[in-house]
């Protein structure tokens, strides 16, 4: 019988489906902005705030890292439609109908959608959950000691470098780390970013899982360590969080863009730990 994989052409599969390189990663964040830009009207014609679903959508970015965690280890099959990008964006449109029928039934029947939004998500996540009965608890550990050790020492250094330039109040360094540590939002996506290099660093070094994006490679063969990917983590997101901070005055606009950097962050680092905890058992 022939699978939805039989009908898109070899070259595409060969292309976007077989790994990262630099053309398809470039293909992938050209996508990405299309589809921030689509997503951005939808919140301004409905005139809700993005970040009022931050955490309702945290069950659909569960969904999307369990089936691709359950595709790596031979539960689910593996079509283009269960693997990066196919698979988020399967799971991308999923989020967007759920929230619109949540909003539909806020707007006729008062229902928060909030709450809506979640519970949808969490009733698609529970056949996932059924699957996951067995798990390596020896490697969830490992990613949850490195992970807590390694937002400690960013917020230590963060609160020491504030105190240190505490003297200038108004200096950009110093109003972008107060933004950071006292904003829970761009706290929890830092958060959210250190878990994933967290994920990568304990499968990559303790599990000898291999790395597939490029940046990543590219440090560890110039430092003969992937523990480069926590500073390249902090470094990147925290520019970002300035850049977004700093140069978008639109709301709906800036506040989208942290759900995407959050979901960036998060997603990845769902999906390590449940296929390292499912592999490795």
């Amino acid at each position: 019988m022939a699978t939805v994989d039989t009908f898109i052409p070899d070259i595409i599969q060969t292309t976007f489906f077989s790994g990262y390189t630099i053309f398809n990663t470039v293909v992938y964040t050209l996508v990405l902005l299309i589809f921030i830009l689509a997503i951005i009207k939808m919140f301004k014609k409905l005139e809700i705030d993005p970040l009022s679903i931050f955490f309702s959508i945290v069950p659909f970015i569960f969904l999307g890292c369990s089936i691709r965690a359950l595709v790596d280890n031979g539960v689910y099959p593996k079509t283009v439609f269960l693997i990066t990008p196919g698979l988020y964006i399967l799971v991308g449109l999923l989020t967007i109908l759920s929230f619109l029928f949540s909003v539909f039934l806020f707007n006729k029947r008062g229902i928060d959608y909030r709450y809506t939004l979640f519970y949808i998500g969490l009733l698609f996540l529970l056949p996932n959950i059924i699957l996951f009965s067995n798990l390596n608890f020896t490697a969830i550990f490992y990613i949850f000691i490195t992970w807590i050790f390694v937002s400690l020492i960013f917020i230590i250094i963060s609160l020491l470098v504030l105190y240190i330039v505490n003297y200038n109040r108004y200096s950009n360094f110093y109003l972008v780390l107060e933004k950071i540590i006292n904003y829970k939002i761009n706290f929890s996506i830092v958060l959210a970013h250190l878990f994933d290099a967290s994920t990568t660093f304990v499968a990559l070094e303790y599990f000898n899982y291999s790395e597939q994006h490029v940046l990543p490679n590219a440090l560890n063969q110039l430092f003969d360590t992937y523990i480069t990917i926590f500073p390249m983590k902090i470094i990147v997101i925290v520019a970002v969080l300035y850049i977004i901070d700093r140069y978008f005055e639109d709301t709906t606009v800036k506040n989208l863009l942290k759900l995407t950097v959050f979901v960036l962050g998060l997603a990845p680092g769902l999906r390590n730990i449940l296929t390292l905890a499912i592999a490795t058992i």
